[in-house]
Order: structure tokens, then sequence, then C-alpha cells
């Protein structure tokens, strides 16, 4: 597994976490996602992308600033393999709204589905969805495939089964 985030002491915290429950399994970079994507990232070397709960930025001016948009999806793509499977979460029904948009008009992913609930039991809820939670907000848990073939790139140092977790 391949974490990514930018708060380095959500890392801080991870790292902990993984130390104490003996889990080895994981790579860790606190950078931005988009970044690592753009300059590290071979094509079609993941197979599952999880991002769960990134900053909705909720004001209007601000919405530049967020994590998912078209330009962060396409390069999300490409680090996909075809049938790569793309999981978003969220507690802002806005951002949820604008996420489903963003992957439908793509046309590297088709759109499987988007749960309205509580939480997911496929998952372990993060910080953020807990306070979402605690505030009464509905969970919108969007997942896609990516479905067109691009050209490849060599696997280099990257782990050939792996899901990248953005949080």
């Amino acid at each position: 597994f391949l974490g990514i985030d930018v708060y380095r002491p959500g890392i801080g915290a991870l790292l902990a976490r993984l130390e104490r429950e003996a889990i080895g399994n994981v790579r860790l970079f606190a950078s931005d996602a988009s970044d690592i994507l753009e300059a590290s990232m071979p094509q079609s070397v993941l197979s599952r992308v999880l991002i769960f709960f990134p900053d909705p930025w909720p004001k209007r001016r601000h919405h530049k600033r967020r994590l998912i948009q078209p330009a962060f999806l396409s390069q999300v793509a490409c680090a996909l393999r075809p049938g790569g499977q793309l999981h978003l979460a969220t507690d802002d029904e806005n951002y949820a709204g604008f996420m489903k948009a963003c992957l439908e008009s793509d046309p590297c992913y088709l759109l499987r589905s988007v749960r309205v609930d509580l939480g997911s039991p496929f998952r372990m809820a993060t910080r953020f969805e807990r306070r979402g939670q605690r505030l009464g907000h509905a969970i919108y848990d969007i997942e896609a495939l990516r479905i067109t073939g691009l050209g490849e790139r060599p696997l280099d140092h990257w782990m050939s089964e792996s899901a990248l977790l953005i949080e």
C-alpha cells in the first residue's frame, strides 16, 4: 500500500499506528498527491486508489484548492490499470456532487455507484468521517472503474499490486 498526505502530523500518527499494529506493507509519502502522480508514478501500476475525506474547501472562492478536479482525476487514471478501482468518500454533499460530475464527464472512468449512508462497512472510518457523523452529515461513497487503455510506462521501483490511500 502507498499512503500520501500533505499533513505531516497525520503521517506521524499513521506511522505510530503502523508500528503499534506491526503492519509493514505500507509506504508513506509526506507530499502532495498530484506531485507524486505527476513526477514519480508509472502508468497503469495501481489496482485501486482510495481517497477518503479530502478537504472539501466549501467556500466557492476556494474550490480551486480541492484535490478532486478533472486534471487530478486524469493523473489518477494514468496511474490506474484498466479495470482499476477509484473509491472516493466525503461528507460534503456539494463536493460529492462535484466528484460525481467530474467522473461522469471523464472518458477514462465508468461510474459504478454512489452510496449515501452513515458510513461504509468496507473501510475503516477516518477522523474526518467520524466528525461528519457526529455532525449528522450523510456519507457519500463514490466508486468508479478505469475503463480506457493508456500508454504504459515501466514499473520501475513501484509495487505491481498496490493501492493508494489519500486522506
